[in-house]
């Protein structure tokens, strides 16, 4: 059952879960194809949270978006979609940014870009999730690591902590991880 301070959301639509202050980057990004940026961008605000995130704050932290705003969403490169898709979660304002494999399928640059923007979506006091595959990634970005295997919990701890070794263990199922 997922719960939500101490709630359970199982079940609820979509649109409820935003308004409850979660949001989601979904893996493979899911713009909207006949909408441009601006218009992918403002379909976050929809649950109007109050918040520090904008169009103004959001060009701000991803320059490139503002040069394109007028540009079909899913006319952008793979990188600025992923921009895309991020803006539209934090349009929403929300308390925790669940982010799906950020980093699938981008070039380095990009995604270096995209994880230089995460101390300031952090510093807003929002807490990020994010489902990621590259190790190295993971451990940079994070306070936290939890390794995951059938739905279990296989690994848990500090990112400074733990070993890539013990990570991938966990990772793949190895009993090493213990």
């Amino acid at each position: 059952m997922v719960r939500w301070r101490g709630e359970p959301i199982g079940g609820r639509a979509p649109g409820a879960i935003v308004r409850l202050g979660l949001a989601l980057v979904p893996e493979g990004r899911r713009l909207f194809p006949s909408l441009s940026v601006e218009e992918n961008l403002l379909m976050g605000a929809f649950a109007e949270r109050p918040g520090p995130w904008s169009l103004k704050r959001l060009y701000a932290l991803f320059p490139v978006l503002a040069d394109k705003r007028n540009l079909p969403g899913t006319s952008l490169s793979g990188g600025q979609q992923q921009m895309v898709a991020i803006g539209r979660a934090l349009m929403s304002n929300p308390k925790v940014l669940l982010c799906d494999e950020l980093s699938l399928g981008l070039a380095p640059i990009v995604i270096k870009e995209i994880y230089d923007a995460m101390p300031a979506i952090v510093g807003e006091g929002m807490s990020v999730v994010i489902v990621e595959q590259d190790i190295g990634l993971a451990q940079r970005v994070s306070q936290r690591v939890v390794c995951l295997q059938e739905g279990r919990i296989s690994l848990e701890g500090r990112s400074s902590e733990l070993t890539r070794e013990q990570i991938a263990a966990a990772y793949f199922g190895l009993e090493e991880a213990q």
